[in-house]
């Protein structure tokens, strides 16, 4: 994966999480992993499609998930409801829309997919063949693990579509 996907995510994750949440955010090690992706107590998946191509995924643990839907939402949750399960699918939504706009003013344009919310831990998620750069986001709140798995598509300038870009032992 292009290093320089890395920034836009980082980038909006601070700004999104500081002005929804008043939370700071500190930056992990980050990792590079290339095995499926194994959920944790809730993750946030966003698909990207454009000229970068991918997915976002966001995963925390509930304890974390009920922190940032009380700070976002002014008011105490215990449980993981669809109120909350609805505040945490769109802090990934805004994250990831923010790095897609970050992708635009670089050039590269993206759009996302609705968020998906999975619960529970252990489900694998594969990307196949993307490697996925690991974000733990650390916060008062708790920890925020990103997933990033994306690349770059290649722009058929004479028709203005982007086409993914293909293995040669596959065409």
């Amino acid at each position: 994966m292009n290093v320089r996907f890395l920034n836009p995510f980082l980038e909006a994750a601070n700004d999104v999480l500081h002005a929804e949440t008043g939370l700071t955010v500190t930056k992990g090690k980050i990792e590079l992993e290339k095995s499926a992706l194994t959920t944790e107590d809730i993750t946030v998946l966003i698909s990207i499609v454009g000229a970068v191509q991918g997915v976002a995924l966001y995963g925390l643990s509930t304890r974390t998930a009920l922190n940032l839907v009380t700070r976002m939402m002014g008011q105490e949750f215990t449980e993981f409801d669809n109120l909350a399960r609805s505040g945490i699918a769109e802090m990934g939504n805004v994250i990831t829309g923010r790095a897609s706009i970050k992708f635009s003013e670089d050039g590269m344009e993206s759009n996302i997919s609705p968020p998906t919310v999975i619960e529970g831990q252990g489900a694998k998620v594969s990307m196949v063949d993307f490697s996925r750069i690991i974000i733990p986001l650390t916060t008062d709140a708790g920890i925020i693990t990103a997933h990033l798995a994306l690349r770059e598509s290649s722009l058929d300038h004479e028709n203005n579509n982007f086409v993914q870009l293909i293995p040669d032992a596959i065409k």
